[in-house]
């Protein structure tokens, strides 16, 4: 009788029942499958408690600030050279200077990408620091310093394109991949503060170049440019480091077109669709930026100063309009901060590419005056922001319908700076001849309606190819675009009721859980089939 207490006593915890053993198998493989995502998310701080995070994000603010700043400011230099030392010179090779700025950041993108997962943050990023203020203070030294004189296009090409367009390129994408290593959970909101540094350089540049011309040239205005430079990108050298605990992962071979390349990206319908749309988007974009300056000045809306320094008596020089433009855009890149993880970011992306493009088509061909151009420059300035910053974000829009499941759900966050980035490589050939074209249309014509109506049409392209993308992609509730749709307008709501009756049968008894396999073969099978389809808007692979 004595033993038979000390036996249950003993047998108490174990798994030598049935029920006990249930128990504890259930409970360790919830405890395998729960534990490192909830305690992930938990442990995580909302926002980072190291200095070093913030140090870093200035960083990669001035990363961006001397990138596509630079980019989004050239229209102020396009301008100059078209009234001074490049007077004779077709606007299309104007264009050519600016475009091939925004070719190499985009084609640089993927390999940058790339060797930023492997690991190298310091050389790339170093090799942008030499190469911008080099080439800012070589383009001083090959242009010509007296008033009047006629330059060379193939030197300032060379550097001010060519060398430090290659400086640029080593920035863009390091700026949003470093900064997002210490915000795991403000990604969002580290990205948009990251974007404004483009929008802040279109409003500092453009206005510290027109200023110092006028009193020091434009040689010694364009070496204190390069000083600016060359502080904030020391600083974005010392500071700009991963947080340690990110992971990097070296490929096996670096020669291996899957290391380049993930080739799995091309079987995703909404990734291709939206990789095209940003194609789009650039054949239309900077033709505005580039040209609007010039714009203002051939319609009597600006002046600009000429190699003989004066100016009439208009009220407005035209630099202005660039940097109210630019400082429009910081408003949009702010509210892409906040809202863009809320709503969606590609669908705050669809919505701001429409009305950008129509303001294209409308509001920029209709201005008639002053005001109108004003008007024109803030408006689409809001909305330019979104439509440049918001890439990156929906493209991890996608990424996240893509892989949904606890098995794949970290490739989201591993793949988004490589399909980033072969995405914007893809665009590297539109960014290049979008401006050009638009340059020779001018030119052939006579007239600017030709870079409104060229850069209009492609803006609405991108626009009808985002829906495209969005179309393959899930909604908020899971269901997909087609169905909710449908559900929408009043079709196929029996459909739906049955499936709800079913999932009630499917759960609502241990009894129904038991036999769910045999009582409801077409529910649970079928649903689990499209799952794995695919073209399944839930899982696209």
């Amino acid at each position: 009788m004595s033993s038979q207490p000390f036996e249950k006593e003993s047998r108490k915890g174990s798994a030598g029942t049935l029920p006990l053993s249930e128990t504890t198998t259930e409970t360790g493989s919830m405890r395998t499958l729960s534990t490192p995502i909830s305690l992930e998310a938990d442990d995580e701080p909302d926002w980072p408690q190291s200095w070093r995070a913030y140090a870093c994000l200035l960083g990669c603010f001035f990363l961006m600030f001397n990138s596509w700043g630079l980019v989004n400011a050239y229209g102020t230099w396009s301008s100059y050279y078209v009234g001074n030392s490049l007077r004779g010179v077709d606007q299309l090779e104007l264009n050519l200077i600016g475009s091939t700025q925004s070719f190499l950041v985009l084609l640089f993108s993927n390999p940058v990408g790339r060797l930023l997962d492997a690991g190298y943050s310091r050389v790339v990023i170093g090799c942008g620091t030499l190469l911008v203020p080099f080439g800012l203070f070589i383009l001083s030294v090959v242009h010509p310093s007296n008033v009047g004189a006629i330059a060379s296009f193939g030197p300032i090409w060379a550097t001010q394109g060519l060398v430090v367009g290659l400086g640029m390129g080593t920035f863009f994408v390091s700026s949003s991949q470093v900064a997002t290593t210490w915000f795991p959970k403000r990604r969002g909101l580290a990205v948009g503060y990251v974007a404004c540094g483009a929008s802040v350089a279109g409003v500092v540049y453009p206005t510290m170049l027109r200023y110092l011309i006028d009193s020091l040239g434009f040689n010694d205005a364009v070496r204190c440019v390069a000083g600016l430079t060359s502080i904030t990108c020391i600083y974005s050298f010392i500071f700009c480091t991963p947080d340690p605990a990110h992971d990097h992962h070296e490929p096996k071979r670096w020669r291996a077109l899957r290391t380049w390349f993930d080739t799995e990206a091309f079987h995703n319908k909404a990734w291709c669709w939206f990789t095209a749309a940003v194609a789009f988007m650039f054949f239309g974009f900077y033709p505005i930026f580039f040209n609007l300056e010039e714009w203002a000045s051939v319609r009597g809306f600006g002046t600009r100063k000429t190699s003989g320094g004066d100016a009439s008596n208009g009220p407005l020089q035209t630099f202005w309009l660039l940097a109210i433009m630019n400082g429009a855009s910081t408003v949009g890149r702010m509210l892409l901060a906040h809202f863009s993880d809320k709503v969606g970011a590609l669908n705050m992306h669809i919505v701001s590419q429409f009305v950008s493009s129509l303001l294209t088509l409308i509001l920029w061909t209709l201005a008639g005056s002053e005001t109108d151009a004003i008007a024109f420059c803030v408006v689409f300035g809001v909305f330019s922001g979104m439509v440049i910053g918001l890439p990156p974000a929906s493209v991890g829009n996608i990424l996240n319908c893509t892989y949904t499941t606890a098995d794949t759900r970290h490739l989201a966050k591993k793949k988004l700076g490589h399909w980033t980035g072969m995405m914007y490589t893809f665009a590297a050939i539109p960014a290049l001849t979008g401006p050009v074209i638009s340059g020779h249309l001018i030119t052939k014509y006579n007239t600017y309606i030709t870079v409104q109506m060229w850069s209009g049409t492609n803006l609405m392209l991108s626009f009808a190819c985002m829906l495209v993308a969005r179309w393959y992609l899930p909604c908020a509730n899971g269901q997909s675009a087609p169905s909710e749709i449908a559900r929408v307008f009043g079709k196929h709501e029996a459909p739906v009721t049955e499936k709800g009756k079913g999932n009630e049968i499917d759960t609502g008894s241990p009894e129904a859980l038991s036999q769910a396999p045999t009582r409801v073969p077409s529910i649970t099978p079928s649903r689990q089939a499209s799952m794995d389809r695919p073209d399944s808007p839930e899982r696209m692979v």
